[in-house]
C-alpha cells in the first residue's frame, strides 16, 4: 500500500521497560479465559512474579497454573481493598463496569492499570515477548493488533538462535576485561560486535 505524501505515519510513543516483578505485586481481577491467558504469559515470562487474582470462581486451569508460581486465588468480587499493595493492576472481567471501576480506582491511587481489550484504560500493554537465556524482545503494536504481536513474537522465536545466549555470556566477560572509562569500553564494545549486524555484500 502506497502512502501519499499528505498521510500521517503513526509514531509508537510507549516506553519499553523491563519490570523485576518479583520484587513487585501484581493484581488480576477476574477468574475467566481472558485473565488465565494473561496470568499464562505472565508467568511463562517471569515466572517468579508475585500475583494476587480475584474473582467469584476461577478455571481450573488458572488453579493449576497457579500452583506453578507465587500466585494467590481469591474468590471473591472485586473491591478497591484488594489493591492495598499493590504496584500493577489488570483487569479482565465481562463486566464493563466492574473494569472502568478498576481503572477510575487504580486512577485514584495512583496505580499502573490494564484493562483488557479497551487501550483507552490502559496505562500499558501486555505485548508479544521472546525469551532466550539472557536475552529478552518485547514486541509492541501500540495496543492496536495484539495478533501481529504474536506473529512476530514467532517469528523472533525462529531466527533467534538458542545458543545467543552464549554470545551475551562471552561478552559480559570480554567486557570485564576492556580498559578504559566508560566511553572507551562502549566505543570497544561497538567495534568489536559491528560484525553481528552488517549485511554482507553479494
Amino acid at each position: 500500500m502506497n502512502l501519499s505524501s499528505n498521510s500521517v505515519v503513526e509514531r509508537n510513543n510507549l516506553y519499553p521497560i523491563f519490570l523485576k516483578t518479583k520484587n513487585l505485586q501484581v493484581l488480576i481481577v477476574g477468574g475467566g479465559f481472558v485473565a488465565e491467558e494473561k496470568l499464562t504469559f505472565l508467568l511463562k515470562s517471569s515466572p517468579d512474579a508475585c500475583v494476587t487474582m480475584v474473582s467469584p470462581m476461577f478455571r481450573s486451569g488458572t488453579v493449576n497454573l497457579s500452583k506453578k508460581g507465587n500466585v494467590s486465588l481469591v474468590e471473591d468480587v472485586y473491591d478497591k481493598k484488594y489493591l492495598e499493595g499493590k504496584h500493577i493492576v489488570v483487569a479482565t472481567t465481562d463486566i464493563p463496569e466492574v473494569n472502568v471501576k478498576v481503572w477510575e480506582d487504580c486512577r485514584a491511587q495512583a496505580k499502573l492499570v490494564n484493562v483488557a481489550d479497551n487501550p483507552p484504560y490502559c496505562d500499558f500493554y501486555m505485548g508479544g515477548i521472546v525469551t532466550k537465556g539472557n536475552v529478552k524482545v518485547a514486541i509492541s503494536t501500540n495496543g492496536k493488533s495484539p495478533t501481529t504481536a504474536k506473529r512476530l513474537r514467532q517469528f523472533f522465536e525462529e531466527v533467534l538462535p538458542e545458543n545467543i545466549d552464549d554470545l551475551v555470556k562471552n561478552l559480559n566477560e570480554f567486557r570485564k576485561t576492556i580498559k578504559g572509562d566508560f566511553e572507551e569500553k562502549v566505543e570497544t564494545l561497538n567495534e568489536f560486535t559491528k560484525g553481528l549486524i552488517e549485511k554482507k555484500e553479494s
